[in-house]
């Protein structure tokens, strides 16, 4: 049972620190969220595509990707990309990376993930109903298509649907001219695909409004523009979260600060190995055509999201540290793939776009932290979901209500143990 008079401070307001302040709030906590931007910013939770995903059930750590990462790592418009720099924690990142691409890891993964992405989309359906007076977040349920270019490509995505239905996820192989009837509002230079008609997506920053509106509705209260400088402890226990500003009294603590959040948590001695993975997108306000549905270009790494009448198209994975700067060479790259998958899209219609980027939070087994920590007795940690942050936010709000409660989550977290790496 969860106590009314018990504070909580969340550190983080992207789409996990609200989905988990939400959660709180409703169960009678007294919430404090902490961010250290302002309330009018732009972080990685915003700019994404949007994409509500039970088909991503394979982790980032996945056989394969190591060999692509290699062949992509002298290619900075590629898909996949790590700055080349001499640092230990990249370094001891990648190594377990390296351990964790392999298939016994995988299979592991694969149902934890499916049921997480299940139960997010239905925590979505009922965060829609429950939030349409506040504000609709253009929540659309068509599924979601996976464009392949080549046929040897659709070979390995028909492979993979074959996985996905054995797991209990829809998938349907479909050719090029079945692919062109399932979205015919979009010109495709594709092989064919692969629909997943349980997928979904969304507009991120509707989301975030309705969330933010949604916990202020129930006591939530805001703290913008301040960053964590440290952690008064007694015991196991945390009692306060210090700021240059201010000193937070806390019953209970969760951590959702994505990429930033190891350094949080250093003090404590927990380490959390990751590295910030840096997405870009581009919105076009006025594309030539609209597709219905979301897609991913497979062989591209590109997701292409329709959203309230514009089109946007984000990747890449650059592992390139705490740097928020853009790199003009991983925009062309984008742009250069898009034309590649839609012909009626030319570069003139990108002249004038200004790229967004976000850092998402990658562990190196490509699962998310969330759970309790033995270093803290009232701490849960919920961040490293990478590029599943928006996907998997209303479920990993849901289960850190019930951690903070005391109670049995409803889904066995041992996977993603904060403890995991030591």
């Amino acid at each position: 049972m969860s106590k009314s008079h018990d504070r909580v401070v969340v550190i983080g307001a992207g789409v996990v620190g609200l989905a988990s302040g939400h959660a709180l709030a409703a169960r009678g906590y007294r919430v404090t969220v902490i961010d250290r931007n302002p309330e009018r910013r732009d972080g990685c939770s915003f700019g994404n595509a949007g994409m509500i995903v039970p088909s991503h059930f394979v982790p980032l750590a996945a056989p394969g990707m190591v060999w692509l990462g290699l062949k992509w790592m002298f290619d900075p418009e590629s898909p996949f990309w790590i700055r080349p720099r001499f640092d230990r924690a990249l370094l001891e990142w990648g190594w377990r990376f390296w351990r964790a691409a392999n298939r016994r890891q995988v299979a592991r993964a694969e149902p934890l993930l499916r049921d997480l992405n299940l139960a997010s989309r239905r925590c979505y359906e009922e965060l829609a109903d429950a939030t349409g007076g506040i504000g609709d977040f253009g929540l659309v349920t068509r599924g979601l298509l996976m464009l392949c270019r080549s046929q040897r490509g659709l070979e390995e995505e028909a492979r993979f649907a074959k996985r996905a239905n054995e797991l209990g996820v829809p998938a349907e192989v479909l050719d090029a001219r079945e692919t062109a009837a399932a979205d015919p509002g979009i010109t495709m230079a594709v092989a064919g695909s692969v629909r997943f008609p349980l997928d979904a997506h969304l507009a991120p920053e509707r989301l975030l409004a309705a969330l933010t509106a949604a916990c202020r509705r129930l006591g939530v209260v805001f703290r913008w523009g301040t960053e964590v400088t440290g952690v008064r402890s007694s015991g196991r226990r945390i009692v306060a979260l210090e700021s240059a500003a201010a000193c937070d009294e806390a019953d209970h603590v969760v951590l959702a600060g994505g990429a930033w959040s190891p350094a949080l948590v250093k003090s404590l001695g927990l380490r959390l190995p990751m590295q910030a993975g840096k997405g870009y997108s581009l919105t076009l306000e006025q594309p030539p055509q609209l597709p219905t549905m979301c897609s991913i270009c497979t062989e591209a790494r590109l997701a292409v999201t329709p959203m309230d009448g514009r089109l946007r198209i984000g990747g890449t994975m650059e592992i390139a540290g705490l740097d928020e700067r853009v790199d003009p060479r991983r925009v062309r790259g984008i742009i250069r793939s898009a034309l590649a998958y839609f012909p009626t899209l030319k570069e003139a219609d990108f002249t004038g776009v200004e790229p967004w980027k976000g850092l998402r939070p990658c562990s190196p087994d490509g699962l998310p932290y969330l759970g309790r920590t033995a270093r803290s007795d009232n701490l849960v940690i919920a961040t490293g979901h990478a590029m599943m942050g928006l996907s998997l936010a209303p479920i990993t709000g849901r289960l850190v209500g019930q951690l903070v409660a005391g109670e049995q989550p409803e889904h066995d977290l041992t996977l993603l143990s904060p403890d995991r790496f030591g």
